[in-house]
């Protein structure tokens, strides 16, 4: 779809604005299930209830929404169709990759997730992703976005620090992306799209500003404030996992020593416990816990306790109204919150010493869902003429 070189001010120019505003509309704040009624579209753009009407009419005859019968003609409900096109969303970790299909409001259709190896290159990883996404994709359909998460600061589109992805030291993202898929790229850091999930449709969402951790291989923050992403000047803000919790401590992959991610990362805990369960997985140290191992118990308080050290920081300079625990980690729950939250009330002021502190439901999805809605929301919807 693209714009029309309709005068400004006619006819045509203003039927083009209204179709765009009702379109928007349909992407950037449908409920749920994606549909609205006519009515609500009404109330929501500000249109004429005979103006949405109309318009919902040339949409769906173009095939870019479906309507479904309801009560009374402006009573249907209104999506968008397959017909506007599909975004993808990829999520690359250091041991995993995931790919994502929804529609161009960002309502997910199906995902598909899998191993890598950690030193899988650019070029592979991207070329696996191209092949789990043309399988996935709905016959017929027209790829109109991608949305790309990765594991590292990123700006303009590059890995600043490939400590976790070491296949994309250097790799302009970006352009790589685009040439594998052929089509448009948005390149976010995985826990922005973490928080950017949270906020949209995970238990964040309602708070205008919410900092959500991502734990997993490594330790993240995204950064909701006023309801906007925050980014920083160089796209790394968030790195929560290398504040210094002891200058004398472990030897972090960063070079420093005792950064909070040498504490509390999944390889942290993992190497914790390891002597009284040696190769356990988180999963199995998780449910050793659950059944009352004192030692794998003790792991997740330890590292409970300087999360919250670490978020005592965060909370006092930024006093967010949510705190969201996400990544492999959320499937400790109250194994890991409580003693967060002990944290946090130790090392906060009083005033943010008792922020909200809560698992994600998201899991390990939320930075994949998060891509898929980067992708949508980055996405044009203009009419041809």
């Amino acid at each position: 779809m693209s714009s029309t070189g309709a005068a400004p001010g006619s006819t045509a120019s203003l039927r083009t604005a209204n179709q765009r505003r009702v379109l928007l509309a349909l992407r950037d704040a449908a409920p749920d299930d994606g549909a609205f009624t006519q009515a609500e579209l009404a109330r929501v753009t500000g249109l004429a209830p005979a103006t949405v009407s109309n318009i919902v009419r040339d949409l769906s005859q173009a095939g870019l929404v479906d309507t479904e019968a309801g009560s009374g003609r402006r009573g249907s409900a209104v999506r968008m169709s397959l017909g506007a096109g599909v975004v993808a969303g990829v999520d690359i970790g250091h041991r995993h990759l995931a790919v994502a299909i929804g529609d161009v409001t960002g309502r997910l259709l199906v995902e598909e997730r899998c191993p890598i190896d950690p030193d899988l290159g650019h070029r592979e990883a991207l070329a696996l992703a191209g092949t789990m996404v043309e399988r996935l994709r709905p016959d017929g359909t027209v790829l109109r976005q991608i949305g790309l998460g990765l594991a590292g600061p990123v700006t303009d589109g590059v890995i600043q620090s490939a400590a976790i992805l070491p296949g994309w030291r250097g790799v302009d993202a970006r352009s790589a992306t685009r040439e594998a898929f052929g089509t448009a790229v948005q390149i976010e850091n995985d826990a922005n799209l973490a928080a950017l999930a949270e906020h949209r449709i995970g238990v964040a969402r309602g708070h205008d500003s919410s900092v959500t951790v991502k734990i997993s291989s490594g330790v993240g923050a995204g950064i909701v404030i006023a309801n906007e992403l925050f980014r920083g000047s160089s796209g790394s803000a968030g790195e929560l996992g290398h504040l210094t919790v002891d200058e004398h401590g472990p030897l972090c992959r960063c070079g420093s020593r005792g950064c909070l991610e040498t504490y509390t990362s999944v390889e942290a805990i993992q190497a914790l416990i390891g002597g009284q369960l040696p190769g356990a997985t988180l999963d199995e140290i998780v449910a050793a816990a659950a059944a009352g191992d004192v030692s794998a118990r003790r792991a997740f308080e330890d590292a409970g306790l300087h999360l919250g050290r670490g978020l005592a920081a965060v909370v006092n300079l930024l006093n967010p109204s949510m705190v969201v625990i996400g990544g492999d980690m959320a499937q400790a729950g109250e194994l890991i919150l409580e003693s967060v939250r002990m944290g946090l009330r130790r090392h906060a002021l009083d005033p943010v010493a008792q922020t909200p502190v809560a698992a994600s439901g998201l899991g390990e999805r939320a930075s994949l869902l998060g891509s898929l809605l980067l992708a949508a929301e980055s996405t044009e919807l203009l009419l041809e003429a």
